[in-house]
């Protein structure tokens, strides 16, 4: 794949989503290796392609990965994905909407781990309340929410870097489109009995932002 950026497209099968996926699944991956299980059950939010979930599958045998989407287009490209590698620790996806808590796992399936990566720069910022709702339900007792991308800490942008793409994404006329700020997410997670516990500092100025039960 071309190291050259494509134009911003959040669309799941876009050749951006494919490029920014290709540069940041090392980095996240050094990371998940600290944090995850060897062995439980991991979800993925917002999994598009299912470039992460199947990149990251073969190096945690022990672990069932559930992939997940909104956009059902997406799951034939899943599948094919995890057949091409052999995934057979990756479950057929199965459609959430974090709007709406009908779609949700019931709680009679719980997770160690919740991941969701380089979703909020296109997406409102209420669908934290989604994210952190659906994690206090099915979370196992001492299981965290991983959330990976671009965020303002306190109202502040980390580095010039991130303040040019922000109005980048501002420049595309989508209300939603910008960087979100990490007090939201934690208000977001308080409202459901859950924390901001740590935040991990990545290549390219982006985060991951763990959340786990208060």
């Amino acid at each position: 794949m071309s190291d050259e950026k494509p134009p911003i497209d959040p669309h799941p099968l876009s050749p951006y989503v494919a490029w920014a996926g290709n540069r940041n699944k090392d980095p996240i991956l050094s990371v998940f290796r600290e944090i995850f299980p060897k062995e439980g059950d991991a979800l993925e939010l917002a999994s598009g392609a299912g470039l992460h979930i199947n990149y990251f599958a073969p190096h945690f045998r022990g672990v069932k990965f559930q992939p997940s989407d909104y956009d059902v287009e997406v799951f034939e490209t899943i599948k094919k994905k995890r057949a091409d590698q052999g995934n057979d620790n990756v479950a057929d996806p199965v459609r959430i909407d974090l709007t709406d808590p009908s779609s949700w796992p019931t709680e009679d399936k719980k997770y160690d781990a919740i991941f969701v990566i380089n979703l909020f720069q296109v997406a409102p910022v209420s669908i934290a309340e989604g994210i952190t709702a659906l994690g206090a339900r099915v979370l196992k007792p001492n299981g965290f929410i991983a959330i990976y991308g671009p965020f303002k800490l306190d109202g502040e942008f980390t580095t010039p870097s991130n303040a040019d793409f922000d109005a980048t994404l501002r420049g595309a006329g989508v209300t939603e489109w910008h960087l979100k700020d990490t007090k939201d997410i934690a208000a977001a997670a308080a409202a459901n009995g859950l924390a901001l516990k740590e935040k991990v500092s990545l290549p390219a100025n982006n985060f991951i932002l763990k959340i786990a039960r208060a």
